[in-house]
């Protein structure tokens, strides 16, 4: 499959990230545990999202977008295009996912100071599953054409779903993960500060920490299954796929906090991704028929995305419910410990 990836590309492109994970760490060993204030929040975001249209035009200028070459220059534009496209159709995916985090934080009473660890956990695991998804898809698409069709198929289903789903209250108190979890593992009623595990009365049981750590790693799993159909609609390209990805994860953590208190306002988001979702599967679909210009791809989804949000603020959120559900619901207490 042709990519503009070259080893000097991903050699930069792998020591950035990890540069990056570093620095996110080493803030989060210093600050310890705290509550993110909204400020920090936008500070952050703000700082991902120059930091992708940075790296984006850093590449446009290394493709020769400035050179005096036309091919180059046509590569350039196209590749930052792509870029820009799939970075937007990752967050606002993104945005889905966060709603879902807050969903279960709010369910199991997890302390604001301690959600800055989880989420950290959350994104390496997603970085990994679609670096790993990606280059699963990457070879499937180039041994395969007609998996594009599968693909586009899966995503108008998941748009149907998405949208069927839009502004019903979630079950988890029957989710399915959620209940083999509470089978098969001794739980605590409470937590131990920021620890996985505690030890009540001689017992070593899991806190209800670890229990959202796994069951954001099933969040991660079942996004990513979701998110890697669509990016490739936009792009076949590796490295656009994969950069536009990380770009769009390495901000989560911050626009968490920073839309937390936010998702009733955008209560019709998820019809608006939903709608997104099954475009880019038409997309596909159609792609040996009639392939749909990129820039119309973008136009398309940032329209869709403003429009639902205006809409949302216009239209009143219906009364849902509120508080948490945790079947033994743990003590918002940090300082409660087990047994040593």
């Amino acid at each position: 499959m042709a990519s503009i990836g070259t080893p000097l590309l991903w050699t930069l492109f792998l020591v950035f990230v990890l540069i990056a994970l570093a620095v996110d760490f080493l803030a989060l060993r210093r600050q310890g545990s705290h509550t993110v204030t909204i400020r920090e929040a936008t500070i952050w975001s703000l700082i991902w999202v120059a930091v992708s249209f940075l790296f984006v035009g850093w590449l446009w200028w290394y493709l020769g977008g400035t050179g005096p070459d036309p091919a180059a220059k046509a590569l350039a534009n196209d590749k930052a295009v792509e870029f820009i496209t799939g970075y937007v159709v990752e967050k606002a995916l993104a945005v889905d996912n966060i709603f879902v985090f807050l969903m279960l934080f709010t369910y199991f009473a997890v302390p604001s100071a301690f959600q800055k660890r989880v989420l950290m956990i959350g994104i390496l695991g997603a970085l990994v599953l679609r670096a790993i998804m990606i280059l699963i898809g990457a070879w499937l698409l180039a041994q395969f054409h007609w998996i594009m069709y599968l693909f586009g198929a899966f995503l108008v289903f998941t748009g149907i779903k998405m949208w069927w789903a839009a502004g019903q209250e979630p079950d988890l108190e029957n989710n399915p993960a959620l209940r083999w979890i509470e089978r098969h593992l001794k739980l605590s009623p409470h937590y131990d500060g920021e620890k996985f595990f505690t030890v009540i009365n001689g017992v070593k049981m899991a806190t209800p920490l670890f229990v959202v750590i796994l069951l954001i790693g099933i969040v991660d799993v079942v996004f990513a299954v979701d998110s890697i159909p669509a990016i490739f609609a936009i792009t076949r390209d590796p490295f656009i796929v994969l950069t536009s990805n990380v770009f769009a994860i390495l901000g989560l953590r911050a626009m968490y906090f920073l839309l937390a208190g936010m998702h009733e306002r955008f209560h019709l988001l998820s019809y608006g991704l939903a709608i997104i979702l099954g475009f880019i599967g038409i997309k596909m679909l159609l792609i040996d028929i009639y392939k749909i210009p990129i820039v119309w791809s973008l136009g398309f989804t940032v329209s869709m995305l403003a429009a639902t949000m205006l809409l949302s603020l216009w239209i009143p959120a219906k009364p849902g419910k509120t508080g948490t559900a945790y079947p033994f619901p743990p003590k918002r207490d940090e300082g409660v410990k087990g047994d040593r």
